[in-house]
């Protein structure tokens, strides 16, 4: 997983940093020397350059780029420019974008920018721990519980959800599956087709091994 940090204040440095200390492959933005001298060490890559269009965004390699958060603290028309610019012409990457207030989420949002986060509400470390996972995070519960998307291996196909034993094995729960990006209900009778993923809901070190289970 690629991911590229744009912005480096106390926000995006810390998340860079922790990011790269859980194992990604993480690219640090700034148009501030000093800041990508203080990272450079503590990321894959460090630039310094301002982005400001399609040319800037090129140069730094984003079309190799799985997730790019838009860290930008108070310059807000710089932000929403590069989330629209990504959002319009690099469709491929996930887009998580900080706001520095609730107008600039909501129009951020109207960009339909992936994840907006308010950094009061969420911190870089918790956004780090969730964008590291090894499984899709739907939804945090809690600080130790989720609910999580999970890619199946081939010998769970044409079994039922019940003679899997998710739950005895992982105290992990199955609740729905997803099929072609939509979720469908199902009882322990249902039986796994092939592209179904399965959404689960339990403790995250108890999803991450069923997920490591199925690799």
């Amino acid at each position: 997983m690629k991911f590229c940090i744009i912005g480096l204040g106390i926000f995006g440095k810390k998340l860079a940093e922790k990011l790269f200390d859980h194992g990604a492959e993480v690219l640090a933005v700034d148009q501030d020397e000093h800041e990508i001298s203080l990272i450079q060490d503590k990321v894959t890559q460090a630039v310094c350059t301002e982005i400001v269009d399609i040319a800037s965004l090129e140069a730094i390699g984003i079309e190799e780029i799985d997730i790019v958060v838009i860290a930008i603290g108070e310059n807000i028309a710089q932000s929403i420019l590069i989330a629209a610019i990504i959002k319009k012409r690099f469709q491929h990457a996930k887009v998580i974008a900080r706001a520095a207030s609730q107008t600039q989420k909501e129009i951020l949002e109207l960009l339909k920018v992936d994840q907006v986060v308010l950094p009061e509400a969420e911190t870089a470390s918790e956004l780090a721990d969730v964008l590291s996972s090894p499984f899709v995070n739907l939804a945090r519960l809690s600080n130790t519980y989720s609910i999580g998307l999970i890619s199946i291996p081939d010998d769970f196909i044409g079994k039922k959800i019940q003679d899997l034993g998710l739950y005895k094995k992982y105290k992990v729960n199955c609740i729905a599956v997803q099929r072609d990006k939509e979720y469908i209900s199902i009882n322990s009778n249902y039986v796994i087709l092939d592209y179904d993923e399965l959404v689960v809901a339990g403790k995250d070190e108890d999803i991450i091994m069923l997920q490591n289970s199925t690799k």
